[in-house]
């Protein structure tokens, strides 16, 4: 099969099948699940791109944690968002410069996530246990990502031909 015919395959099975895990077994939003999954592309896919796009997606969840943290002491206050965002954003390209991570966009992946998951389940970061959006956006990428590799994988198994050896690395 060719590699986009295989790739195209690979993620609709797949996505499919996330979606209908998220909405059954698993509630998480399915939407961070496909931005996770997409960040994993992004940084190249994968064991490398698998590790950078879950660290870098994980510190953006982390420092939109700190920054709803800082914005819930004074609810309601656009000065307090505006500067607490702006630093978080500022933070986010600091930490893009460390060396496994370097990809920006990914670290606003995490960032964004965790804000629409804060949004979408009605959870803020003072809620404690199970739903707390930290933990909630924190695991959804990581199925996001493990779903771009495992899509990966498939996709190269779609691509081989029957009975031909795998080229040695």
């Amino acid at each position: 099969m060719p590699p986009t015919l295989a790739l195209a395959t690979s993620i609709a099975i797949l996505g499919g099948l996330d979606t209908y895990i998220t909405a059954t077994v698993l509630p998480i939003p399915v939407w961070v699940t496909f931005i996770a999954w997409a960040s994993f592309f992004a940084c190249g896919g994968g064991v490398l791109g698998f590790v950078k796009s879950v660290a870098s997606n994980w510190i953006g969840v982390a420092i939109a944690s700190l920054c709803l943290l800082a914005i819930t002491t004074a609810p309601g206050s656009p000065t307090l968002a505006a500067i607490s965002v702006g630093l978080g954003s500022g933070i986010m390209i600091l930490a893009a410069s460390a060396g496994f991570l370097g990809y920006p966009p990914a670290i606003v992946f995490g960032f964004a996530s965790l804000v629409g998951t804060t949004q979408a389940t009605g959870h803020g970061v003072l809620d404690a246990g199970l739903t707390h959006p930290t933990l909630v956006a924190g695991f959804s990428m990581l199925i996001g990502a493990l779903f771009g590799i495992v899509s990966e994988i498939l996709a190269k198994a779609l691509t081989e031909r029957p009975g031909a050896a795998a080229p040695a690395r």
